[in-house]
Parts: structure tokens; sequence; C-alpha cells
């Protein structure tokens, strides 16, 4: 009876030591799980802007509610009219907008013939050029074969024109059925050919003052009942780093779009001192292009030198529109976006970029305008936890 004890207390023991470390597994399942929010986060794009994109509003307009609160209106009926504020807002900036657009698709033809005239110019200087630099070179490597007629091969087919027969006058004339293809203008067809992607970011940015709304007459239910998820010290940490995301979304946005309407404006007197066409669509294009991080001033340049397409014939003229509007943004990034704007996020250079980077893989070019806000919210979540504050001083300056 000893002997299988003894066995099985040594196959026992031999098992103890067999046993995989349990690091190597922890590690997989996290690279696992990483990966899957990754292409959760690809996939579900349409879905997760549009949540966020409401979130960030919800934020922006919450002390107006309180505003309106203040004056002993029900939270409902503040939220509907804030909502309502925002959506004429909006729709008026967009008629404005609108209106000057309309005149552009009407100077739609000339603005093509003008660019043909630009590649055209330009196809001719360049083969100038390279005809300058062929003369440069040695004389030997001037010589070109001059092309052979093609003759026939022996056995093969050779097609020989054949005479229609004589037509006889007193017959009838055949009927000949004619197709007339109606072209489409090029801003009809580029809409045609991504008639799926508008119709998917129309349909999602209709839910979002659906979404707003109900964000702001039940905010007290939804942190309430966040809240409820935690216990005990947790949850008076979270509810401090709710108040430091939204105060920190709120101070971004509001930054920059005052810093939007500045650059708006600024850009609008100078198209109009210009005399450029359509500067109340131009500049506030211009202006507000101009904050995207790192391509702000290519993205500014772009709608006043297509603007300023039946205007100027030289280049003159693009290289004062180059160097006003690169003022501009210097001036802007320089001086009045660190006090507007930079002094209430606190990101340091590489976070912000590294960022871009990812967002902007993910999302494409909506990536890149809430990469910021979404790293200085998850700057102010580390900031009130005590186990992530050291990844809080990572991400600070």
């Amino acid at each position: 009876m000893v002997v299988p004890v003894i066995a099985s207390n040594a196959g026992v023991g031999k098992f103890k030591g067999t046993v995989a470390p349990e690091g190597g597994s922890s590690l997989a399942v996290r690279l696992i799980a990483f990966a899957c929010v990754i292409a959760m986060l690809y996939f579900g794009r349409a879905f997760f802007v549009t949540l966020i994109s409401a979130i960030i509003i919800t934020f922006i307009l919450q002390p107006f509610v309180l505003g309106f609160m203040s004056w002993k209106l029900p939270r409902s009926i503040a939220s509907f009219l804030v909502c309502s504020m925002f959506v004429m807002l909006v729709y008026f900036a967009g008629l404005g907008l609108a209106t000057q657009a309309s005149g552009l698709v009407d100077d739609l033809p000339g603005y093509g013939q003008r660019v043909g005239e630009l590649v055209d110019g330009a196809a001719d200087k360049l083969a100038d050029l390279e005809r300058s630099m062929s003369q440069l070179m040695p004389k030997r490597l001037q010589e070109q074969r001059t092309p052979q007629a093609e003759v026939p091969k022996k056995g093969r087919r050779v097609r020989v024109p054949v005479t229609p027969p004589p037509v006889d006058p007193n017959a009838p004339a055949p009927v000949q059925e004619v197709r007339i293809k109606q072209e489409r203008s090029p801003l009809l067809t580029f809409l045609y050919d991504r008639i799926e992607t508008i119709y998917s970011v129309a349909l999602m940015a209709s839910f979002v003052p659906f979404l707003v709304y109900f964000m702001l007459s039940w905010s007290d239910h939804i942190q309430r009942a966040f809240l409820s998820l935690f216990s005990g010290p947790n949850q008076a940490v979270a509810a401090k780093s709710m108040e430091g995301v939204a105060h920190m979304a709120r101070a971004y946005m509001a930054g920059n779009f005052v810093l939007g309407v500045i650059l708006a404006i600024l850009s609008t007197i100078f198209f109009m001192f210009l005399q450029l066409p359509y500067p109340l669509l131009v500049g506030p294009l211009s202006g507000f292009l101009s904050l995207v991080p790192y391509i702000g001033l290519p993205l500014a340049l772009a709608p006043p030198v297509l603007s300023a397409l039946p205007v100027y014939g030289k280049l003159g003229g693009y290289l004062v529109i180059a160097a006003g509007v690169g003022t501009l943004h210097l001036f802007a990034l320089n001086l009045l976006y660190p006090k507007i704007v930079g002094a209430r996020v606190h990101l340091n250079p590489l976070a912000v970029t590294v960022a871009l980077m990812f967002w902007g893989l993910i999302w494409g070019g909506v990536g890149l305008v809430l990469a910021v806000p979404i790293v200085a919210g998850l700057k102010a979540v580390c900031d009130n936890v005590a186990a992530w504050k050291p990844y809080g001083k990572l991400l600070g300056d």
C-alpha cells in the first residue's frame, strides 16, 4: 500500500513541475483582446464616431442647459430649447455656405476650363524643359532611330477596304436610331460614385441631434446609473473622472471654436482685400481647416487657391495667398493656440503625434479631428485614478 502512495505523490510532483507559466497565456489574451478592440473600432467607426461626436456636443451644451434650468425650467424643456437653438444655428450656417456654394457650382465649367489651361501650360513648359535638357546631352544620345514602315509578313492577312455599292437615289433613306448620351457634371459624377458613403454618413449624422437631446435630458439618470456600477471610494473617483473628461472636452472644443472663429474672420477680411470670389465661403473653410493638426496649412491653402483660379493667371497672386494664409496659420499656432487651447489640454507633442497617427489610420480624416479630445479625455481619467496616474504623466506635458 505504501508504493502506490509514493508513486502518486511522485506523479503529482511531476505534474506540478510541468505546468506552463501563466504569464505567457495572460499576455496572449491581452494581445488578442487588443486586436479585437482595434478591429471593433475600425469596422464600427461610423457608430463610434457618431457616439463620440454626440458625447462631445453634449459636454459643450451642458452649461447652457444648466443656465436654462436656473430659470426654474424642467431639464427636458431646457434640453429641448438648447438642442433647437443648436440645430437652428447649424442650419443657418449651412444655409449661408450653401448660398455661396450654389454660385460656385454654376461657375464649375469656368473652373474646369481654367484648370485645363493650367495643365496644358504646365505640359508645354515640361516639354520645353525636356527639349532644352536633350540639347545638353551628347549628340550620340540625341540620335534616334527613324521609324520604319511596317511591311506585312508572308502569309499575313491584310484587310483591304471594300468600296460600298452605289446608293439608289430613289430609295428611302434608312432610319437610324440616335441615342443621346447625357453627360453628368464632375460634381454629380463624384457624388454618384460615393452615394453609399454619403448616405451612411448622412444616416449617422441624423442620429446626433436625438442622441444629444436624450443625453442632456437624461443626464442625471445616466450619471446615477453609471456611478452605481462602482462602490465605496471608487464611486467618488468615477464621478471625478467624469467631471474631468467633461471639463477637458468642453475646454478643448470651446477653445478650438473661438480660435476657428478668429481665423475665419481674419481670413475672410484678407480674401475680400484680395477680391477673391466667394470670400464668405472660402474664409470660414480656410480658417477652420487650419485647425486640423499637422496638415492644417495645406488644407487651409486649398479653398483660396481654388477660388483664385479664374482671377489670377500668374504665380505672384498665388504666392501672396500662400504668404497670407501661412502667416495667419503660424500666428494662430504659435501665439493663440497655446493660450486658448494648449493651456487647457496639457498633452505633450509626442502623445498628440502618436494619437493622430493611430486615430487617423483607424478613422481617416474624422480621426484626425477627434484624436486630441479622445486622448485628452483618457488623460483626464488617468489623472483621477491612482493606479493609472503614471500613464497620465506619460501623456501630459
